[in-house]
């Protein structure tokens, strides 16, 4: 089994109108999974893009629910909005899938995860690999979380990717990105790192300030790697272009473009 995670900035521009979305790229995704399925069993994690991320935002609902009621009503109201936009995201990206004869089939993630200070603390998975078993193809996303210590909170894709690989031990984890892979710097001022074991990404976080105090320079690299530790724990990993076609394929047959953690 191989999950795929398709970052935001791979199918939405974060920087464009809210709820933008790029259909040829995530119907080209498709495809190449098509190739493989379903000789390959796969699992599919999209992030928000422009979607969710603007309501996330302007309700503050990473600070959770205050005792204060117009606040937390106000905060209430903003959980359900940050939710339905990701519905919206879902659902062109099940459009897609379908349109390509592939079974995909939407799991409301703030339906499976409780999380505890924004990390997952519980999920059900039952449902999640009855449909492996079915063939079909479970695609879940970016969301709000109910949360055991905040009341509401935000869980990212790469953390949902991080727990399913922990429970489900898949082949591979691939994750779809708008560079070429891991770099020891900047994205076109550092090299890309084609290669990289467990024990290196300690230093290379290192390298690239990834630190409390530190800055993070690198668009977000530094979460997806120390998510990639953990996730490289039970599955090989990988980082490729998700704007360039074939470099799922690659990853998914093994000699692929882009950075490879074992």
């Amino acid at each position: 089994m191989i999950i795929v995670k398709v970052g935001g900035s791979v199918f939405s521009d974060k920087k464009g109108k809210p709820e933008n979305f790029d259909s040829a790229t995530v119907r080209s995704i498709a495809r190449e999974i098509s190739k493989f399925y379903p000789r390959e069993s796969f699992i599919v994690v999209h992030g928000g893009g422009s979607f969710g991320h603007p309501e996330a935002k302007k309700y503050g609902i990473r600070e959770g629910l205050p005792e204060d009621w117009k606040t937390a009503n106000f905060r209430r109201i903003g959980f359900t909005e940050t939710h339905q936009a990701m519905l919206r995201a879902n659902a062109r990206f099940i459009e897609e899938f379908v349109r390509e004869n592939l079974p995909a089939f939407s799991v409301s993630t703030s339906s499976v995860f409780i999380t505890e200070n924004g990390e997952v603390a519980y999920g059900d998975l039952e449902v999640v690999e009855r449909l492996l078993e079915l063939r079909f193809i479970p695609v879940l996303f970016g969301d709000v979380s109910v949360d055991l210590a905040k009341g509401i909170d935000i869980l990212s894709g790469d953390q949902i990717i991080t727990y399913l690989a922990k429970m489900l031990e898949p082949e591979k984890v691939v994750f779809l990105m708008d560079v070429d892979g891991v770099y020891d710097g900047k994205p076109g001022e550092g090299s890309l790192v084609q290669s990289l074991a467990r024990d290196e990404i300690d230093s290379l976080l290192e390298r690239l300030r990834c630190t409390a105090s530190g800055t993070d320079v690198t668009g977000g690299i530094c979460n997806k790697l120390e998510e990639a530790k953990k996730i490289a724990e039970h599955s090989e990993v990988w980082f490729v272009n998700g704007k360039v076609p074939g470099r799922l394929s690659g990853a998914i047959r093994g000699d692929g473009f882009g950075t490879r953690i074992v």
